[in-house]
Parts: structure tokens; C-alpha cells; sequence
């Protein structure tokens, strides 16, 4: 019996934590859906500050993230927003990330797509013409490294855009010049503010006006379009709107099994920054839906989804700090440090409500290893 003292809003309370869930995972990649799991980094806890410079990365620590990813038959979504991009790493450490990460994923047959994105501007008020050119960039770059590219969405572009027309030009000018296909990216105001009114309108539904053009005129370059909105109704409705073989990939870290379980007319792909806390679930939910278990698929990943919506609590943009937080009392990383000091962005009382809740579904495959390091981590910080 293993049992835990854990903040709470008021004091403190006792939880005992139960056993690690058994769970049929799969080394190979599903057949039914393509799915990416978004990979958090790991950081060197001797350099990691909020002050910033310098690498902040344990290099090691964090591909070993990744391929545990690909054990579970997972594909690794790079240099994403789960990695801090934009939010502790920048265009330089992301490029290097996406090296190193490719050039592992090739010695070990994994798959990976990379973020690209504009975060290398410098200017205030940059042009569409100089945030088209930076995309142009790291699309040059990431495709030279033998990489598949996820078009991230801009917040220079988000400031910079006086209508739906400047979108259009700047994905034409970067679409036109792809060499492999890509995946387009619509992250929502809950989870960048910055991004509110992104393709030229603060309604979503007439926004989606904008996404289907930009996607009808290069169907042949755009693998799909990951929909980070929160939003299942909007995402079917883009999903009936897309021509046939672009992909609608789920960021719905709220509603994500129906979005992939789907129905009779149509499902989405994957691509989840919740899925870098649930691997294993994933895996073993998937090898069912590749069985054609629905309902099985369902039974192993719906009693994840209250974990993940909690990891995903406002504000969202701070759910890395919870990926992090599991992988270290899972035993995947040896400190709970972020770069950027981004492990502030959460409370104690959140931290503790993650534990209950991981635990709930079994998460932590070592329940006394789990307890000895939350316990040391909040005595730290004077609790228990």
C-alpha cells in the first residue's frame, strides 16, 4: 500500500495510489489512422532559466522521449507547441531539435513531421512578403534534413494580415514552393490568444471559408490540416468540406475519441499533444481500432480524456508543464525543470489534482517511485 500526502486548495490530504494499469500495447504503426503524438523537451536542470541563453536541452533525456514514442507504434510531431515553441524554444534550438530527432527517427524506422513556423522575424511589423520568406526558410530547412513539415500557424501573420486575402497569398507563395506535402495547423485562441482571428475572420465557421480555399488550391501539397479549436462540430464540418485524401488530424485534447472513432461518414487522424502523456493508451487503443474493436478502442482511451482535459485546463497554454510533470513521477526523466522556468505556470494544487488523476486510470507504472518523487518534490516546496 502505497500512499501519498498531497496539496490541496485548503491544506493537505492523504491518497493512496493504486495499481499500474495492464495494457496490450504495439510496436507497429497503426493501419486504421495516422497518428503523431506531440513530444515534449526535456531540460538540463543545470542550465534551465526563466533568464534564458545558452542550451537549456538535455539532449539525451529528451530523445529518449521519442523513441520511447516509437516503441508504441507512435509517430513524434517535432518542434511543436508541446516542445515550448515559441514559449522557451526558439527557431534555432527547434532546428537543431528536428536535426537530431530526424536523424535518430532514420537509424530506428521511426516517423516524425516538424513544425515550422516564423519565430526567426526579428522585425516589429514585419511584411506578409518577410513572414511568407520566413516560412519559406524553415520549410527549405526542415525538407533538407529529409523532414515532412506542419505549416504552424503565425502569430506574425495573425498581427500583420488586414484580411483573409493576405492569408491566401502568404500559403500560396509557401505551398507553391513545398517539395513534399504538408500539414496545415489551425491553433485557436485557447491555446495562443495571439492567434484569435486567424484566416481573416473571429468567427471559426466563416473562417473555415479561408481553409478550404487556401486547401482547394493545393490539395496535392497539403497532407491535411491538424484543428486545434476545441470544437467537434466545426471539425466534422471541415472534415465533410476537404477534398478527398486530405486528412483532418484531431487537436481536440478534450474530445479526441470521438473525433477518432468517427462514424459512417468519416473520423479524424491524430496529432495530440496528449498523447506524449498517454503512449501507451494510445498504442493499446489503436491496436483495437486496427481490429476493428471500436468499442474496445473506446473502453482503453474515453477514461483518459478527463485526465487530459485536466492537463489541458486554462490556461492551456501551459498544459507542457503537465506532460512534464507525469513523465517525471513516471520515471521518464530524472527532475521536473522546464526551460524557461515554464514549470511555474502551474500551482502545486494543480500538480497534485494531476497525480489523483493519472493514478485514477492506472498512469504511473511504479506507484512507490511515483510517491518518493512527488513527495520529495512538494516537501521542496514545504508541503507534507
Amino acid at each position: 500500500m502505497t500512499t501519498l500526502t498531497l496539496p490541496t486548495a485548503t491544506g493537505t490530504s492523504v491518497h493512496l495510489l493504486g495499481a499500474p494499469a495492464t495494457l496490450a500495447t504495439v510496436a507497429t504503426p497503426p493501419r486504421s489512422r495516422d497518428v503523431f503524438a506531440a513530444a515534449h523537451v526535456v531540460a538540463d536542470p543545470r542550465r534551465a532559466s526563466a533568464a534564458g541563453g545558452g542550451d537549456q536541452i538535455d539532449w539525451d533525456a529528451t530523445l529518449r522521449l521519442r523513441r520511447d514514442l516509437w516503441s508504441l507504434g507512435l509517430g513524434v510531431a517535432e518542434a511543436m507547441d508541446t516542445s515550448q515553441r515559441g514559449m522557451g524554444l526558439n527557431w534555432q534550438g527547434a532546428r537543431e531539435l528536428a536535426s537530431r530527432t530526424l536523424d535518430e527517427a532514420r537509424h530506428l524506422g521511426g516517423r516524425v513531421v516538424v513544425g515550422i513556423g516564423t519565430d526567426q522575424i526579428t522585425t516589429e511589423r514585419p511584411s506578409t512578403t518577410e513572414i511568407a520568406d520566413a516560412y519559406l526558410e524553415q520549410l527549405s530547412a526542415i525538407e533538407a534534413f529529409g523532414g515532412d513539415c506542419v505549416l504552424m500557424a503565425s502569430r506574425h501573420l495573425a498581427t500583420a494580415a488586414s484580411g483573409p486575402d493576405d492569408y491566401l497569398a502568404v500559403y500560396d507563395k509557401v505551398l507553391t514552393q513545398a517539395r513534399r506535402p504538408v500539414v496545415l495547423h489551425w491553433l485557436g485562441a485557447v491555446f495562443d490568444p495571439a492567434l484569435d482571428g486567424y484566416w481573416g475572420h473571429r468567427d471559426p465557421y466563416t473562417a473555415m471559408d479561408t481553409v478550404v480555399d487556401i486547401i482547394g488550391a493545393h490539395a496535392e501539397r497539403v497532407r491535411g490540416i491538424k484543428v486545434s479549436l476545441l470544437d467537434p462540430a466545426l471539425e466534422v464540418r471541415l472534415r465533410q468540406r476537404l477534398p478527398d485524401g486530405v486528412r483532418v488530424y484531431t487537436g481536440d485534447d478534450y474530445n479526441y475519441v470521438d473525433m477518432i472513432a468517427g462514424d459512417d461518414d468519416g473520423h479524424s487522424d491524430a496529432l495530440l499533444g496528449a498523447f506524449a502523456a498517454l503512449g501507451p493508451y494510445a498504442s493499446a487503443a489503436f491496436a483495437r481500432l486496427d481490429a476493428d474493436d471500436v468499442a474496445g478502442f473506446r473502453k482503453i482511451l474515453g477514461p483518459t480524456e478527463p485526465l487530459a482535459r485536466l492537463i489541458f485546463a486554462a490556461p492551456t497554454q501551459y498544459y507542457k508543464v503537465g506532460v512534464a510533470w507525469l513523465a517525471y513521477l513516471n520515471g521518464q526523466q530524472s527532475h521536473f525543470r522546464m526551460i524557461g522556468g515554464f514549470e511555474a505556470g502551474r500551482t502545486l494544487v494543480h500538480l497534485a489534482d494531476l497525480v489523483r488523476e493519472a493514478d485514477g486510470i492506472g498512469l504511473f507504472v511504479d506507484p512507490e517511485s511515483t510517491a518518493r518523487r512527488a513527495a520529495a518534490y512538494f516537501a521542496v516546496h514545504g508541503i507534507g
